[in-house]
This record gives structure tokens, C-alpha cells and sequence, in this order.
């Protein structure tokens, strides 16, 4: 019993080392047998690519209205609902206007006032004080020709010395007296008022018809009319709210066409041409798309959240109105499309030392060919020579293990 033991150790040794020699030449076998790497793999196919820039954008209306409150009121009557379709001159909103029409009686008052100051300035007076100015020239005046008659009459009788010179001389200071109160009665009835009156009286009707004109104003915004045919898109007021000063109290706008403005990052501005085709899309409609085309290339640099941005708008036909003013939307511009040409996945396309290839599969062996390229996008690569058409490329291994793809690899398709 003693001496089986060993034995028995000895041959279970040999056992062991049979079966791991075994199984390590079954392995080397199965390996020199399938050495091939597994890939997945495509064919090149003729179709139309597209280079696009995408990015966000939001939608603005090419005509907008917004009416606020010119003083703080309340709302009197609302006669529209958002969404609502209006016409030119179609009355929107009352505001109450008691307050502005009491304004603009008092300040028509004043412009009349004025009116009346101004018109006697040009006139030389009102018609009690133009009159009684009349009677006193016609007074000066009969009182001038009568003392010119009692002088002449007096030299008369100087000549047949029947007059004194002493009575000469008193009549003749009578005349100029008589001349002299005509003369300032004149003067004054032409030129009554002193050009600092009449700049006072000129500026006193300035500002009473400034004043009418602003209470005016006042007046019309507090009826709130459409200035055109468009759409209520807001109106965040209620009947019988009061308002401040500026308060927002709608908003009108023509959607029939909208402006999209586009968000462009700073590298891809540089592709922008005007004419581009532009497709807007929105979340809130994912089966709809909208077209347009640039129409301006960004000039300026502008921060937008934490990117740098170019502008660049287009106009869109939003006849339907889907379109709302400031909502968000997807914006994709169409830089360069090439139809019928060569294309392989991008996958599919590696460098080297700045050379372009990709990998055709001939035989289940990889074989490297330089290629040139066009344009490309996400997925895809336009290949324009080295590749033979229907060419099958390999993309890359199944799976991270597998040895790297090189010239002359053996590979497996794997679908």
C-alpha cells in the first residue's frame, strides 16, 4: 500500500500534462486555421451628398406692431383674442381715455388762446383796442389838417398885415404838435408790439399746439387700431386692468412671411454663401420642414449663451401661420450638394501622413487605396478618385481585441 501511492501520483502528473498539451495544440490549430479579422464592411455606392452646417435659429416677424400704454390707465374693452386675424384699421383695444380727453380739450383751449394773441399781434391788437386805435388816428389826423388850414389862413393875413408873426409862430407849433400826435398814432398802429412781444406770443402758440398735438397722440394710441392686415400673437392684458406708463398691451404682427435668424458658429461661417438653401425645422411639428435661402452673410462676431456667432437670415413662406413669432427651430443650410457621385461612409475614410485611403476587401484580404475626396457631412464622404465603383470597403473591427487593420490583413465580413 505504501509503494501504490507515488505511482498513482506519477501517472495522474502525466495526465494532466497530456490533456493541457492536447488542448494547447488544438488551440494553435484553430488559430492558424481562422486567423481572419473580423469586420464590418459596405459598398460604395453613387448617390447625392450634401455638406451641411447646422444650428439653431429663431423665428422673427418681418412686420410687427406693439402698442403699450402712453399713460397709466386701465383697459376698457378687449374687441380680439390671440391668434385672431385682423385687418388694417380694424379698432383692437379700447383703453379708457377720459383723462386724455380732458387733456386735449384744455390743451385745444390754449391753442385757440394762442391763436386769438397771435392773430392781434399780426393785427395790432383785439378789434376793441384796433378800433378805438382807429378813432384816435382819425381824430390826430382831422386835428393835424385843421391846424394846416388855420396856419395857411394866418400867413394869408400876414401878407395883408392883418397878423401878428407871434400868431404865425403859435400856429405853425400847433401844426407840428398836431403832425407829431399823427405820427406816434401811426407808428403805433404799425408797429405796436415790440419784437420781444411778439417772440413771446410767437412761442406761447409753439407750445399750445405742441401740447394739443401730444394730447392728440395720446388720445389715438389709447384706441388701439391694426396698422396693417396680421395676426394678435399676444395679448397679455384683461378688461379692466390697470396699466403703467409702457405697459405691453398687444402684439400684431404679418406671419404670412417670417424671418429666421440663424446662429452660425464662428468656424463654419467661412462656407456661407448668399443663395444657400436653408431648411427650418420645428419640434413642435417634426414632419414639417420650411425653406428658405441666406440672404445675409454674418459681418460681426456676437456672443450667444457661450458661443461664438455669426447672423445669417432667411426669409420663409409661412402662409399657414404655423410659424410663431420667438419660438425656437432647427435651422440645417445646405453649403454644397453633388449628385450621382461615389460615396462611402466616413467609417470607412483614414489618413495617414496626410494622405487620404480607405481599405477594399478583394478576396478576403484588405488592400489599401489612396484616395481623393470632396465634400463630406456627417456620415458620409465623397470620393472622387482611387476607388473603383462598387468597391467593397472595410469600416472596422467587430470589436476592440481584434488585431489593428492593416495592408494585406485577412478579414471576415460580418453582417
Amino acid at each position: 500500500m505504501a509503494n501504490s501511492n507515488p505511482s498513482f501520483v506519477t501517472r495522474h502528473r502525466w495526465i494532466t500534462a497530456t490533456i493541457a498539451i492536447v488542448a494547447a495544440v488544438v488551440l494553435f490549430a484553430s488559430l492558424s486555421r481562422d486567423p481572419a479579422v473580423p469586420v464590418r464592411a459596405v459598398t460604395a455606392q453613387r448617390g447625392t451628398i450634401r455638406s451641411v452646417v447646422s444650428t439653431n435659429g429663431k423665428v422673427e416677424p418681418l412686420q410687427n406692431f406693439e402698442a403699450h400704454a402712453p399713460v397709466g390707465t386701465t383697459v376698457k374693452n378687449i374687441l380680439v383674442r390671440e391668434g385672431d386675424q385682423v385687418k388694417k384699421g380694424q379698432l383692437l383695444v379700447e383703453l379708457n381715455d377720459a383723462k386724455a380727453r380732458s387733456t386735449a380739450a384744455q390743451a385745444k383751449a390754449q391753442v385757440l388762446a394762442a391763436d386769438a394773441d397771435f392773430s392781434g399781434i399780426q393785427s395790432g391788437g383785439n378789434r376793441e383796442e384796433v378800433l378805438t386805435l382807429e378813432s384816435q388816428v382819425v381824430k390826430a389826423r382831422t386835428e393835424s389838417d385843421m391846424a394846416q388850414r388855420n396856419l395857411d389862413a394866418l400867413r394869408r393875413l400876414r401878407e395883408e398885415n392883418a397878423a401878428s408873426p407871434g400868431e404865425i409862430k403859435n400856429a405853425e407849433n400847433q401844426l407840428k404838435r398836431a403832425d407829431a400826435d399823427l405820427n406816434l398814432l401811426l407808428q403805433k398802429q404799425k408797429n405796436r408790439y415790440s419784437q420781444p412781444e411778439i417772440t413771446r406770443v410767437e412761442a406761447q402758440k409753439s407750445e399750445a399746439q405742441a401740447a394739443y398735438t401730444a394730447a392728440e397722440d395720446v388720445l389715438s394710441q389709447l384706441n388701439i387700431r391694426a396698422p396693417f392686415n396680421g395676426v394678435v400673437y399676444s395679448l397679455p392684458v384683461l378688461q379692466g386692468a390697470y396699466l403703467n406708463p409702457g405697459d405691453l398691451v398687444l402684439q400684431e404682427a404679418d406671419l404670412s412671411k417670417v424671418r429666421v435668424r440663424a446662429f452660425v458658429d464662428e468656424p463654419d461661417i467661412g462656407r456661407l454663401t448668399p443663395g444657400q438653401r436653408i431648411d427650418v425645422t420645428w419640434d413642435a411639428m417634426p414632419e414639417r420642414t420650411w425653406k428658405g435661402t441666406v440672404s445675409v452673410i454674418p459681418t460681426v462676431i456676437k456672443l450667444h449663451g457661450t458661443r461664438n456667432v455669426g447672423e445669417t437670415t432667411c426669409i420663409v413662406d409661412n402662409s399657414d401661420f404655423k410659424l410663431l413669432p420667438n419660438i425656437n427651430v432647427g435651422v440645417t443650410i445646405i453649403t454644397a450638394e453633388h449628385r450621382d457621385v461615389l460615396t462611402v461612409p466616413r467609417e470607412a475614410v483614414r489618413q495617414e501622413d496626410s494622405k487620404v485611403y480607405v481599405y477594399q476587401i478583394v478576396n478576403n484580404e484588405l488592400q489599401r487605396h489612396y484616395v481623393q475626396t470632396s465634400i463630406s457631412n456627417l456620415t458620409q464622404v465623397e470620393v472622387t478618385a482611387g476607388l473603383p465603383e462598387n468597391a467593397f470597403v472595410a469600416l472596422g473591427p467587430i470589436n476592440s481585441n481584434s488585431k489593428p487593420l492593416r495592408n494585406g490583413v485577412a478579414v471576415k465580413v460580418v453582417h
